[in-house]
């Protein structure tokens, strides 16, 4: 087992490319009902999530799922002591391919943020589906990615490699889309 049969991210941003205010707070205006469906279905799809502290994921299948939390409070790789399924990962201590083989798990990967964390994958997402909410600017907040606001989420996107599908809707009255971007030749 070398690593994930595919890593996929998922994330909404306001419009300036935010997934949360300046505290770090994902703010309820950011947070729509087709989005989490949408979220939760795709999850669903996936055996380990992997996340930073103040990631969450409190979903019903949550709890099933193995998963890896990132941390720079710890060496390397330790058990989470809050998460049987789960482990504590830092990145500066030990390589994603050697804490995958510790959560040992075969099957997809799923990210589900925060900014550092989404942006340790830039170059591996097999799949990223990236929920925009149009009118909503969140200043100061929390980029979805590294570069941010410097360059839009999609420029970053297509820069590691990553081409667009066509916008689904997802909430039209909130003008809540999703575009799933795929790795080059994937």
């Amino acid at each position: 087992m070398s690593g994930p049969k595919a890593i996929v991210g998922f994330a909404i941003v306001s419009e300036d490319g935010m997934l949360a205010n300046a505290e770090g707070v994902m703010p309820d205006a950011l947070k729509f009902k087709a989005d989490e469906r949408y979220f939760i279905d795709g999850m669903n799809g996936v055996q380990v999530a992997i996340n930073g502290r103040h990631s969450q994921e409190p979903h019903p299948n949550a709890p099933l799922r193995h998963r890896i939390t990132v941390s720079n409070r710890i060496k390397a790789i330790e058990p989470d002591p809050h998460n049987a399924k789960g482990i504590l990962w830092n990145p500066a201590g030990a390589p994603f391919t050697k804490a995958w083989e510790t959560l040992g798990v075969d099957g997809r990967l799923g990210v589900v943020g925060g900014t550092f964390v989404f942006g340790l994958f830039l170059d591996s997402y097999d799949e990223f589906h990236l929920s925009r909410a149009p009118g909503l600017r969140l200043p100061g907040g929390r980029p979805v990615f590294p570069g941010v606001p410097e360059k839009t989420p999609e420029q970053i996107l297509a820069q590691h490699g990553l081409l667009a599908g066509p916008p689904r809707v997802l909430d039209a009255a909130n003008g809540i889309t999703v575009t799933v971007w795929r790795r080059k030749g994937g």
